[in-house]
């Protein structure tokens, strides 16, 4: 029988049925079909009749699925096979294929039916096939076999991929994204994680067919078959280029610098923390413009963006292929790997090719720090602050130098950057202790008070004196966990004399800072009930940096006098050595003047000694207690005791001791 008589022959194996349906020979010529349910009209349906399946219906479909379909001597049913349709739509169905005879020729009935036509008798297994439908309706997909070639995608990904599915099916997952490094690597990690029998998600970069880039979210599923030949890989994808975009506008405001083009810090910080993970070598170059804003005042003829923009035209060209960044106005960074002393000769070409105002050359210099890591600092914040200390030491000799951190910079700042390591570890494990200095009244002869003094002796680092522990931990923002560490202690302490017979007070150092914090009175006064210690057993001494901030600062001056109110003394500490103005006073409620040790030490300067005596009448005048701090000899206690002054701090009385030490004294 000749094809003509096979094409034309009835349609005995077609099924009277509702659903799509068609004949195939063995070798994939469709022979016979009824595909009206696939939206082909019947004229159209004519034209498939005598082409192959391959690339009309099962365009989308495996290659192993149609040789299963045309081989197979029983019959099959084949879930989720994509029908391609007219355009570039196709509709997933469940096929039942069947070997039969046609024409005395053998054929394979094949029976379509659309998922969405069919509702399971299992309820759990129809909530699986709904959530599958809705899957491949909602996102693009793409489903893998277990070696990464695609066997099936569905429209919306032809859609934004502008592949067909003849000419995508087959290729494998590494087509579908861009050829560079990043992207290489994500189509690994991705890999890797299915073959884990793991799940993957994330942003990625791909490529469409006329390599175009988009970006789609990613879930990549793991479907484990019965054997590993039979695994499948589906991946769930939502587009969001155009969320990317607004991202990467959004990125550009917030790490580029408007004016220059260059990075910012914040851009910086992150380029930085990338390198230092990758351990690549560079030096942390930190320039800085001297007296910039007297520039822009003198030469009205260059305006400061003018200034600004002829500056880094002259970075860009002399610094080509280096990192770049405007820190603020007058300040930038160079991230290079070129050596000093072609970074040095920036200042020379500066020279070279000047910046004109009118025809007048600007007289430009800078002030640099070349920072190297990982030799000199090891993070970024490291990096800054070694830079900013460069810049201070070479501003000091003049300025218009780039110069390297020095040896004495490194070990100080290596030392200060082990210390804040270990502080953090002795607040966490308590390792800091508390010794107490009194104070004789020289009325009565007796020790009234005593100032509670931070002490820290670290197992790494030895001995850590308060004149180093101090500023650190101010500048950390520390110093308020010591603050409440000293406090606690100070008014356990307080009690425990009280409890023994000794109504001691007991003077603590604060910071404004800690003051800053609007709830500082509060938690003072919390931790007096907590520990159970009168309020008037506490005294708070600030210095004059402390009384000149807090002057302006009303919110500061309401919680003193909360204190004030409860019983709590202040005292201002280091009297004569800070600020010479009396103003705060009259405002802070300031109980006691400590006169500073510097004035106490050379008290037999009869010049010095009036000036003493001019502080001690001054505190008598407004009803403060006077109390003189550094106090060695009995010769400059007999003096004190002469002029007026009430009460003595210093070696002369006691060391800095411990408790136990100070309860003896007490008797």
């Amino acid at each position: 029988m000749t094809k003509e008589q096979i094409y034309s022959t009835s349609t005995e194996p077609l099924l009277d049925t509702p659903f799509p349906s068609f004949v195939l020979l063995p070798n994939g010529t469709l022979v016979h079909g009824n595909l009206r349910q696939l939206d082909y009209p019947t004229q159209e349906t004519k034209e498939l009749i005598g082409k192959s399946i391959h690339d009309t219906l099962f365009s989308e479909v495996g290659d192993d699925v149609i040789e299963s379909i045309l081989t197979s001597s029983v019959a099959l049913c084949l879930h989720n096979i994509p029908l391609s349709l007219k355009g570039q739509s196709s509709k997933t169905c469940t096929l039942y294929t069947k070997p039969t005879v046609l024409a005395n020729e053998q054929a394979i009935s094949v029976l379509c039916i659309p998922n969405e036509e069919v509702r399971l008798m299992d309820e759990e297994q129809q909530h699986l096939v709904d959530l599958k439908n809705g899957i491949h309706q909602s996102f693009m997909t793409v489903t893998l076999d277990q070696d990464g070639f695609i066997t099936q995608t569905n429209q919306p990904f032809l859609t934004a991929s502008r592949w067909t599915p003849k000419r995508v099916i087959g290729k494998t997952l590494w087509q579908l994204f861009p050829q560079n490094p990043e992207s290489e690597k994500a189509v690994l990690e991705i890999w890797k994680t299915l073959q884990n029998g793991q799940v993957w998600q994330g942003e990625v970069e791909k490529l469409t067919k006329d390599e175009q880039l988009y970006w789609v979210h990613l879930t990549a599923i793991p479907m484990m078959g019965q054997t590993f030949e039979k695994n499948e890989y589906l991946l769930i994808e939502r587009n969001i280029t155009k969320e990317k975009k607004i991202q990467f506008q959004l990125e550009k405001i917030a790490y580029i610098d408007t004016e220059t083009g260059m990075m910012n810090v914040h851009r910086l910080e992150q380029i930085i923390g990338e390198m230092i993970e990758e351990q690549r070598h560079f030096s942390f170059v930190y320039l800085s413009i001297d007296k910039f804003y007297t520039i822009k005042d003198l030469h009205d003829g260059v305006a400061g963006n003018s200034l600004i923009l002829e500056f880094t035209k002259r970075m860009k060209m002399y610094f080509q292929d280096s990192t770049m960044a405007r820190i603020n106005e007058s300040e930038f960074v160079v991230i290079t790997p070129l050596p000093e002393w072609f970074t040095q000769g920036f200042l020379n070409y500066l020279q070279q090719n000047p910046i004109y105002s009118g025809n007048v050359a600007v007289p430009l210099s800078l002030s640099g720090g070349i920072t190297r890591f990982p030799e000199d600092q090891m993070t970024f914040s490291q990096l800054m602050k070694a830079s900013l200390a460069t810049i201070a030491s070479v501003r000091s000799a003049g300025g218009d130098s780039i110069v390297s951190l020095s040896k004495s910079s490194h070990a100080a700042l290596n030392r200060r950057s082990i210390v804040e390591k270990r502080l953090l570890l002795a607040l966490d494990q308590k390792n800091l202790h508390v010794l107490y200095q009194p104070q004789l009244d020289l009325r009565s002869g007796k020790i009234t008070a005593v100032e509670a003094l931070v002490r820290w002796d670290d197992e790494e680092i030895g001995a850590v004196s308060p004149d180093e522990l101090i500023p650190i931990a101010e500048e950390t923002g520390l110093i308020n966990n010591i603050g409440s560490f000293m406090l606690e202690k100070a008014c356990e302490q307080a009690v425990l004399w009280k409890n023994a017979g000794h109504a001691i007070k007991v003077s603590i150092n604060s910071s404004v800072r800690e003051f800053r914090d609007k709830n500082m009175a509060k938690s003072i006064l919390e931790t007096l009930e907590r520990t159970g210690c009168p309020a008037n057993l506490l005294q708070i001494e600030i210095t004059e940096k402390f009384a000149l901030e807090a002057e302006a600062e009303t919110g500061i001056i309401k919680q003193m006098r909360t204190l004030e109110n409860e019983g709590i003394v202040f005292a201002l500490d280091d009297f004569g050595t800070g600020y010479g103005s009396f103003r705060y006073m009259q405002l802070l409620p300031i109980s006691i003047l400590k006169i500073d040790q510097t004035f106490i030490r050379s008290l037999k300067s009869e010049k010095n000694q009036q000036l003493v005596n001019g502080m001690v009448q001054l505190g008598k005048s407004m009803n403060l207690t006077v109390v003189a701090e550094g106090v060695e000899t009995e010769e400059q206690m007999q003096i004190l005791t002469s002029i007026g002054c009430e009460v003595i701090q210093g070696y002369f009385v006691s060391k800095p001791s411990s408790t136990e030490e100070i309860s003896s004294l007490l008797g």
